[in-house]
């Protein structure tokens, strides 16, 4: 049997949960802690990975990266200000987030406007990481071009070297954190005969969210 027949033949009836209007927390922010918990609960790995979706004069691009923070204002990540996805991210740059979790067929999408975090926000989540993490930010010129894995670690044991007498190790300057402030939230939940459960949130003027159901 070829690959592809392969591929195409693989499939799974999805029956865990449903989704209906009447579950709903008015609040989208609120339903995402609500099922973020239960994906946490059902130990599901790394339930904060999320796929971050980019564009750049029309050419999209997507890659994981981890969230670490969210309330009503958004979706807080961190990164290189210098890597290719911070440059797609201009100010205002919209951008999509998905989050996948198989163990509760769940799936969440988010889309909005990104900014810059604070540099109070950066300081602090930057000193919270462990000491080879912080290290890494200084030596990595990240998405740009290296030579090889020797080089990478040549610039990491100088980036040690510089700071091997200090506890306190500063944030570079080209690295921080983005909100995402969502104007579009979907919860997608699987269901048999791929008639699945698709409830989105959409943000109103007034900073309220209307709720509705999508077909399959």
């Amino acid at each position: 049997m070829s690959i592809r027949h392969t591929v195409a033949d693989l499939r799974r009836e999805y029956r865990q949960h449903q989704l209906d209007e009447a579950s709903l927390h008015p609040d989208a922010i609120q339903q995402f802690e609500r099922w973020f918990q239960e994906a946490v609960q059902a130990q599901v790995a790394e339930p904060n990975a999320m796929s971050l979706a980019t564009v750049r004069e029309g050419r999209p691009s997507a890659r994981i990266v981890l969230l670490k923070n969210f309330d009503e204002q958004g979706f807080v990540f961190f990164t290189n200000y210098s890597s290719r996805k911070s440059r797609e991210l201009a100010p205002d740059a919209w951008a999509a987030l998905t989050f996948w979790w198989p163990e509760l067929e769940r799936q969440v999408r988010i889309e909005g406007r990104t900014r810059q975090v604070s540099a109070e926000e950066s300081d602090t989540y930057f000193q919270s990481r462990d000491r080879g993490s912080r290290i890494g930010a200084w030596a990595s010129p990240q998405s740009e071009p290296i030579g090889s894995r020797a080089e990478l670690e040549q610039r990491v044991q100088e980036a040690a070297g510089r700071f091997a007498d200090q506890e306190y190790i500063p944030r570079p300057p080209h690295w921080g954190g983005y909100r995402v402030h969502p104007e579009w939230i979907e919860f997608w939940q699987g269901r048999p005969s791929r008639l699945h459960d698709r409830i989105v949130y959409t943000r109103q003027p007034d900073g309220a969210w209307l709720a509705g159901r999508l077909a399959p």
